[in-house]
């Protein structure tokens, strides 16, 4: 039987990332994964939508040259090349992780894994043979997740698809409802209503991207609306008839039922954890409501198995699996470090104009007891924005009253997932307000608008 120190299960953001952390700390590491190397995330999530949407970004920019001086005669997109590109992109990230793999040395066991007693961990490629492999120190579940299917939604994969169908479909369909505005819905719901196609967003709940502060959710649905995407809030799918050439969608509303008839229906209604198979009950590690239940070093409640990523509570992101992936190796390992602080992960959605957060939303804070101070900056006075002809959004940062503690920060506009890295690093390091406005800037940048907003809570703002 071989013997590791660490073996994982799962090669996503989580699962690569904590190999490649018990690498480096000089423990003999192997990885199993039955697909692809990189898991979801590099090859059916943030990778190849951001390819996506990129495409769709300069299809944008195409389509309204004029407004920057520029005639172009023509111009329309070729969908079979933009969905090849995006797959180059997410092989090539695929083939870089292997290469990883390589560098350090990590043993790659390809096929299904499941955990078993005395920490072993069996392995049945894909012509059925089994092999089981043992781990000295502990074995790491990150088997991720997958498209949740809802009863009254049924996949089929080609009228009603999920995210994975959605990167990679044949040819532009001609009218579409997303059902569902998390980051998967608005995302897809912006890519494809830019490359012409008819769009219509259902959402549940009274806003869209209804995690993020309302504010940010009501500039998004302005935006969205003013680039012809429809929306239908307060609304749930009832069923969906497939039996004609389309879909004809039964939406639940205020006012009543209303019938939407359309080519393809994208489900992005949140994802369910991949659990069955893996041996879990077998071994009596402990789950609730489809969560592993974890401590906070992600140990389970049996010795020598740990699980991190989307299979345990907390935000279902790829840079969270790899942070728990990092921490959970080092504890292994005997290091002395500091649980994860869920309270200060970064959120990011890539439609246009872009959303990112990180903290309290304006609600939270009030209902947490503070008493708060309330900075806005909108970037159309930002210069950096109207050179760029990117003048939608804000910047929002709620500070705490009395100690100028920056509790929350929530931005919309072009590249702010790029900025609200700047946000994280602030509360982690416990700066103040009135420290973040003495905080010299580059001017011109969209940046700037974090100062700003910042000068804005204490009445100390300048260009506003």
């Amino acid at each position: 039987m071989m013997t590791y120190d660490i073996i994982v299960i799962g090669s996503g953001p989580g699962g690569y990332v904590a190999a490649i952390r018990a690498s480096q700390l000089g423990l003999k590491t192997a990885i199993v994964e039955k697909a692809e190397i990189g898991g979801v995330c590099l090859n059916w999530g943030c990778i190849p939508t951001k390819a996506l949407l990129k495409s769709a970004n300069v299809f944008e920019y195409i389509t309204h040259a004029e407004n920057y001086g520029i005639e172009v005669k023509g111009g329309t997109p070729d969908f079979d090349k933009v969905v090849k590109r995006s797959r180059g992109v997410a092989d090539k990230m695929s083939n870089g992780v292997q290469f990883l793999m390589k560098k350090n040395k990590i043993d790659v066991l390809a096929g299904m894994g499941e955990v078993a007693a005395g920490k072993k961990v069996n392995v049945t490629d894909d012509k059925g043979k089994t092999t089981t492999y043992s781990a000295n120190k502990g074995v790491i579940i990150a088997t991720g997740a997958r498209s949740r299917q809802l009863p009254n939604l049924p996949q089929d994969g080609k009228k009603i698809i999920g995210y994975r169908e959605a990167l990679v479909l044949p040819s532009l369909p001609k009218s579409m409802v997303v059902v569902g505005s998390g980051a998967i819905g608005v995302e897809f719901a912006y890519f494809y209503k830019t490359m012409g196609v008819d769009v219509t967003i259902v959402e549940f709940m009274p806003n869209i991207v209804p995690v993020e502060d309302e504010e940010v959710s009501k500039q998004l649905e302005r935006s969205f609306k003013k680039q012809g995407i429809k929306i239908m809030t307060n609304s749930s799918v009832e069923k969906v008839d497939t039996k004609g050439s389309g879909c004809k969608v039964s939406v639940k509303t205020k006012k009543g039922e209303e019938i939407i008839e359309c080519d393809i229906v994208l489900s992005a209604v949140g994802i369910e954890t991949n659990l069955e198979g893996i041996g879990l009950e077998k071994v009596g590690i402990a789950t609730d409501k489809g969560k592993v239940l974890v401590d906070g070093y992600y140990q389970t409640n049996i010795p020598g198995y740990y699980a991190i990523g989307d299979i345990v509570s907390g935000p279902a992101l790829a840079h969270v699996a790899s942070a728990e992936g990092i921490i959970c190796v080092e504890k292994i390992a005997g290091m002395n470090i500091d649980t994860l602080d869920y309270g200060n992960i970064p959120g990011c959605t890539y439609c246009s104009p872009e959303v990112a957060s990180v903290g309290m939303t304006e609600k939270a804070a009030k209902e947490a007891g503070h008493e708060i101070k309330i900075g806005k900056f909108p970037f159309s006075a930002s210069g950096k924005a109207s050179a760029a002809g990117a003048n939608d959004g804000f910047v929002k940062l709620i500070f705490d009253a009395k100690y100028g503690e920056l509790l929350g920060g929530h931005m919309i506009g072009a590249n702010v997932t790029e900025m609200v890295a700047e946000l994280v690093a602030v509360r982690k390091l416990e700066t103040t307000g009135h420290e973040l406005i003495k905080t010299v800037h580059p001017h011109p940048t969209m940046s700037e608008a974090i100062m700003e907003a910042a000068a804005a809570a204490y009445d100390e703002v300048i260009h506003l």
